[in-house]
Order: structure tokens, then sequence, then C-alpha cells
């Protein structure tokens, strides 16, 4: 994802859920009971930090059957990198940012050193 476009994603690490939110047509919706559509494995109530740390492994479980899995794991560790550097400044985020570089492939690499910088600046505005 261009580094222009990183800071106006925000926290969101998938689409649907802005899609969700704006349509016109969701103002006359009601909550379905059915158990399709309800939010799986907690996922709407994770942070960006937990999910940050799943293996493939546990992305493939708790997404089957969703869209989230078009995504692919390693895009949904980028998607999620951007949310992280769009966060607070936290040494905590720059500690787990760092943990996976190297991990995957350059791409991800990319977006993981522009969170990072994005934490980093936080952190130094954060200084007296």
């Amino acid at each position: 994802i261009d580094s222009k476009y990183r800071r106006a994603i925000g926290n969101r690490i998938f689409g649907c859920d802005d899609c969700q939110l704006i349509c016109p047509w969701n103002r006359y919706a009601n909550i379905t009971p059915v158990e399709d559509f309800a939010p799986r494995h907690n996922l709407n109530n994770s942070s960006l930090l937990e999910l940050w740390q799943w293996q493939e492994a546990e992305f493939m479980k708790k997404t089957e059957g969703s869209p989230l899995r078009r995504t692919g794991y390693v895009n949904f560790l980028r998607n999620i990198a951007i949310g992280l550097g769009n966060a607070d400044g936290s040494t905590e985020i720059i500690t787990q940012l760092q943990a996976k570089l190297g991990v995957h492939n350059a791409m991800l690499d990319d977006h993981i050193h522009w969170a990072i910088k994005e934490q980093q600046e936080k952190l130094e505005n954060l200084k007296p």
C-alpha cells in the first residue's frame, strides 16, 4: 500500500467494516440472529497487537469461512502494521513490530519500517 495512503487507513485492517458503516441502507437494518453473521473468535474485541502476534496457523483457523481469509496472512500482517503505525505512540508496539522484521518478505518489511518510523516520531513528539 502506497505510503501516501497509510495514515488515511487509520486502524482499519479490512474494508468490509467501513462499507457496513457507511452504507445508507444499513440504517434500516437490524442485527440478525443468524449465527453465520455473528463476529467470530472474538475478532471484534481483539487488539491490533493481539492480531499481530497470530501465527499463520491461527490466522487460517480463525478466519475460516470469513472474507478476511481472502487477504492472506502476509497481507493481513501488512494491514495490521499500518494500523499499528497509526496507533498512539508505544514502545511495546515498536518492539512487536521489530520482532517480525525479516520474517516474511520485503513488502511486509517495508510496511513494518514505516510503522516503526511513525511510532518513533510519535514518541519523540511526547518528549518535553
